[in-house]
């Protein structure tokens, strides 16, 4: 592994294309896409306060990741998408695809952004929790294969605060879903 400066002494070493720094880098780039993307449709589908505040939490910390992590695929000149599927730097080299548009463990399918699309109300925050429940376990569980695997040290803190913050998530919907009279998806 390089340094990010070309100097083999320096701290910030330049994974590998294949590296686990690098697939991590670019899978929580996608699965963060969605969860924006799904925070920002439920943001125009309901009138409570609670889910748009908890939609726009989301929507923000993980658009300003992406970022991050867009920008270390940058800083160290490799390709932001690659030929390999989806997690096989986590040694999911034969993972099912993705079912209906769902690249990853965790993601919504294409059917249910639209599903979520056509919802309103009470429905939707229902549906966008248990949506994001799901998204955020997938993204717990990626998080912690970077936080065993990769080898920059600022990727590892990045996805340790991921576990940690979005596991406080799925506690915070568990009581909302509770709250509207649902539960979590099993």
């Amino acid at each position: 592994m390089a340094s990010a400066d070309g100097d083999e002494g320096r701290a910030t070493p330049v994974p590998a294309a294949d590296s686990a720094d690098a697939g991590f880098a670019r899978d929580m780039a996608v699965h963060h896409q969605q969860a924006v993307e799904m925070s920002y449709v439920v943001r125009d589908r309901t009138d409570d306060e609670e889910v748009r505040r908890l939609a726009y939490d989301i929507a923000q910390t993980q658009a300003n990741q992406r970022g991050m992590l867009l920008g270390w695929l940058d800083l160290w000149e490799l390709p932001k998408v690659s030929a390999d599927p989806p997690m096989s730097w986590m040694g999911m080299r034969h993972a099912p695809a993705g079912e209906d548009g769902a690249l990853m463990p965790g993601m919504a399918t294409d059917a249910e952004m639209a599903r979520l699309g056509r919802l309103n109300g009470r429905q939707a925050e229902v549906f966008y929790l248990q949506l994001m429940t799901d998204h955020h376990r997938g993204g717990v569980h990626m998080a912690e294969g970077c936080v065993r695997a990769c080898e920059v040290e600022a990727g590892r803190r990045l996805a340790r605060g991921m576990v940690e913050g979005q596991q406080s998530e799925i506690r915070l919907m568990a009581d909302m879903l509770r709250a509207r009279g649902a539960a979590a998806r099993p």
